[in-house]
């Protein structure tokens, strides 16, 4: 299950995180919407990229994987909280949710393992 799980986030940060990074359509867009610059953007894409290393790492070093999966928590609550605060609906809080609740899945399973 924790391979699973670890494939399934590694998927959606690198995706996510990458299109942040390049500046893909729509996403200077996106970081405008939420009040963030293009480079503080990039910078948090970075993050997401970063911690899909630290959860592929948590493969064979389980401590780095839920290291990674914390600190995506955190990106993910200040991602809702942006959002909430800036008047957004569900249609664009449920993706960080979402993810939150796969992480904290992760986090569980992992911690399970141990």
């Amino acid at each position: 299950m924790t391979i699973f799980l670890t494939i399934l986030l590694v998927a959606c940060f690198a995706i996510l995180g990458l299109a942040k990074v390049v500046g893909a359509a729509g996403m200077p867009a996106r970081a405008a919407h939420v009040g963030f610059s293009s480079t503080a953007y990039k910078r948090i894409g970075a993050l997401e990229l970063l911690a899909t290393l630290g959860l592929l790492l948590g493969l064979v070093e389980p401590w780095i994987g839920v290291s990674a999966a914390i600190g995506l928590v955190l990106l993910m609550t200040g991602a809702g909280i942006t959002h909430f605060r800036r008047g957004d609906g569900p249609r664009e809080i449920t993706p960080a949710a979402v993810m939150t609740a796969a992480l904290v899945s992760y986090l569980f399973v992992a911690m399970a393992a141990r």
